[in-house]
């Protein structure tokens, strides 16, 4: 019924992470129709579906995934002025430098992660150096699974928070576009914008190892705990800007380079929990639960996941 469709497709082979078992059924959409027919033979026959992008800030199991798996592939992007309409599957990356090109700020932020999507970041509200996916955004084209019509959401339909948006909450809708509205600028001073963030990551994240990027959300919240305050004088800088980063917490609790199997918290940067080259999700999951309970026994913070979880 899909011949496109292909069988027991490795998950680490499309993750940025390298990890992950055999999806069932895999497809690559490369447009609207090829996906809405893809969706329609997994509706007639009752077949799980989840949507990925560039594979980046997610963790497949070790089992794999018993469904269908839709690579987004649909990439074609138009600039019209100060505005922009962008396929999910268009690289974020990528849309940063030719954005710059065209004089069109917003997105440098982006530029230089890997492997990330617009539609990845739309549905995680994906941000960076204070700037948020959402400060570009207009509107989104969404698809329902389960109607498999389309809508398009305004700004304020996708309800974008910390890390989150409707299509996170909601997991039949898939994004199919965006239309993104920039801010003219000078060509220099948005690339070297760009540069000086390129730079920060080359120090700060391990980018020789496999990863999915950060892996908890930095809680939003003051300390006011005394003894804390004054055993981390860092808390009233923190208490200023009212947000904790999750890697300082993870790294005080004193799991900086901690290993488990092939997966190792990285003393780089402590909320990137690396593959070595080995690692399986279980050894993911099994440092992931030690960093939450670590922090949450020295600081008393849940650390919530920013990655996501899928066919477990």
């Amino acid at each position: 019924m899909l011949p496109e469709a292909q069988r027991n497709v490795l998950m680490k082979e499309h993750t940025s992470y390298k990890i992950g078992g055999p999806a069932k059924y895999f497809f690559i959409a490369r447009d609207k129709e090829g996906l809405i027919s893809a969706l329609e033979v997994a509706k007639d026959l009752n077949i799980p579906v989840y949507a990925i992008g560039g594979g980046s800030n997610i963790l497949f199991s070790d089992k794999g995934y018993k469904g269908l798996v839709v690579k987004m592939n649909i990439d074609d992007t138009i600039f019209n002025g100060n505005m922009a309409k962008a396929g999910a599957g268009a690289g974020l990356s990528k849309l940063a430098y030719l954005a710059a090109d065209k004089g069109l700020s917003g997105l440098e932020w982006s530029a230089g992660i890997p492997s990330a999507t617009v539609g990845g970041a739309i549905y995680g509200n994906a941000q960076a150096f204070d700037v948020k996916m959402s400060d570009t955004v207009k509107n989104v084209e969404a698809l329902n699974l389960k109607t498999l019509k389309m809508k398009t959401f305004s700004k304020k339909q996708c309800q974008f928070s910390l890390k989150n948006s409707i299509f996170k909450k909601k997991k039949n809708l898939v994004v199919i576009s965006v239309i993104l509205e920039f801010t003219k600028k000078d060509k220099k001073e948005i690339k070297k914008t760009i540069e000086q963030f390129l730079s920060y990551r080359k120090k700060g994240h391990p980018l020789k190892f496999f990863s999915a990027g950060s892996v908890f959300i930095n809680p939003e919240l003051e300390i006011k705990d005394k003894k804390l305050l004054e055993k981390y004088p860092e808390f009233l800088k923190f208490n200023e800007a009212g947000i904790i980063p999750a890697g300082f917490l993870i790294q005080k609790s004193g799991l900086a380079g901690k290993k488990i199997g092939d997966a190792k918290i990285s003393e780089l940067h402590c909320n990137f929990i690396v593959n070595l080259g080995r690692a399986n999700a279980k050894d993911v999951i099994s440092l992931i639960k030690l960093a939450q309970k670590k922090v949450k026994n020295n600081f008393g913070i849940h650390l919530e996941t920013e990655i996501q979880f899928v066919g477990f």
